[in-house]
């Protein structure tokens, strides 16, 4: 794949200065980048790659002197990182999955596959499945019966889409995920001690040794349009209403969201994080890596959670929580120095008990 640098910028709606002709390959840092690298410098601190590296071209900040670089010509962005987003999507040329049917692919007579569609090896999909125009599946993935998915579609290598399972447009599945699993759900025939530890806060009370009985997942999981999830991530069909996953949201790589939970519009899930049944979570909800989440709670819009938060109960909307249990960030920050400093107070409150236990007694 060759660039020009006015095609790169004109991709980013960016600015040229120099040479805009001059053709590139790739992107690179200012290091390791050679002559058919466009060298990625959007911050000072890249500056002394340039000696190591023989770029031509680069993408710097605004202010830098590109000529004092060496360089033949450049591109100014005013926001690095979303300029990262443009690029990268131009330079990456994506999987390669053949067009069409691949022969190896078992496909019952009652799906549909819509136009354009390109099915990989050995991809298995179901009885009444319909896949829209457009849509990519790679080698080892599965589609149940009566599932659902949107046009411009990426399923990558070993993904499970569950039995009527609906997803909208522009999906993208990483390898590994599993859509419509069945939910976590098991009861007992009489209280059981979780049940008794639960209304308690910690006694077990007179519970019956007994075996767990499994509740069948019923409902499916909803995906709206323009949701990525990660590999090896996992979501629960609902028991009776389905799970919802709503348009924008992306989930990293492991994360685990519960049978019938509700996730809004545009939320970012970071990797581990995992979310119990019957939550609901906001729109445009952010949570760092491994934050946890209880069941049947409620999370408000904007929520933002730092790594390994764990949320017990509702969180209001705009709230910033960090901590176990959650607390607001500026508290938890506050609560961790009073930590940090407890040693210190420990042997000062010896020091005061030494000091009164050797004052003379007096009448």
């Amino acid at each position: 794949m060759v660039f020009t640098v006015q095609q790169i910028a004109t991709a980013l709606g960016a600015r040229v200065e120099g040479d805009a002709g001059l053709t590139v390959q790739r992107a690179a840092e200012p290091a390791q980048a050679d002559a058919q690298a466009l060298a990625l410098a959007m911050d000072p601190k890249y500056v002394e790659g340039f000696a190591q590296g023989a770029a031509r071209a680069a993408i710097l900040w605004d202010g830098a002197d590109w000529q004092a670089l060496g360089l033949r010509a450049a591109i100014f962005v005013p926001r690095p990182r979303y300029a990262m987003s443009g690029l990268t999507r131009l330079m990456d040329p994506g999987p390669e999955i053949a067009p069409g049917i691949h022969p190896t692919a078992v496909i019952d007579p009652t799906a549909q596959i819509g136009p354009g569609a390109a099915i990989g090896p050995f991809v298995v999909i179901g009885a009444r499945a319909v896949i829209g125009q457009g849509a990519r599946i790679a080698a080892h993935a599965s589609v149940a019966e009566d599932a659902r998915i949107g046009d411009d579609a990426l399923i990558l290598q070993g993904v499970r889409i569950g039995a009527r399972v609906r997803i909208g447009h522009r999906f993208i599945a990483q390898p590994g995920a599993v859509v419509g699993s069945d939910g976590f759900s098991f009861v007992t025939p009489e209280k059981s001690a979780v049940e008794n530890v639960r209304e308690s806060l910690g006694d077990t009370g007179d519970a019956a040794k007994q075996g767990w009985t499994r509740i069948h997942s019923l409902g499916a999981v909803a995906i709206g349009d323009d949701v990525e999830l990660g590999a090896n991530s996992c979501i629960d069909r609902g028991t009776i209403r389905d799970t919802v996953i709503g348009s924008g949201t992306k989930l990293d790589n492991l994360v685990h969201v519960g049978h019938n939970v509700r996730i809004g519009r545009d939320c970012l899930l970071c990797g581990q994080v995992g979310i119990a049944g019957s939550s609901r979570i906001g729109d445009r909800v952010v949570f760092a890596g491994q934050v946890g989440v209880n069941d049947n709670i409620f999370v408000g819009d904007d929520v933002i959670a730092g790594g390994a938060t764990k949320i017990f109960s509702n969180a209001p909307a705009g709230r910033v929580l960090l901590g176990y249990p959650a607390m607001r960030m500026d508290t938890h920050v506050e609560v961790y120095k009073g930590l940090r400093r407890l040693p210190r107070l420990f042997a000062q409150v010896a020091a005061l008990q030494k000091a009164v236990s050797k004052r003379p007694e007096t009448d």
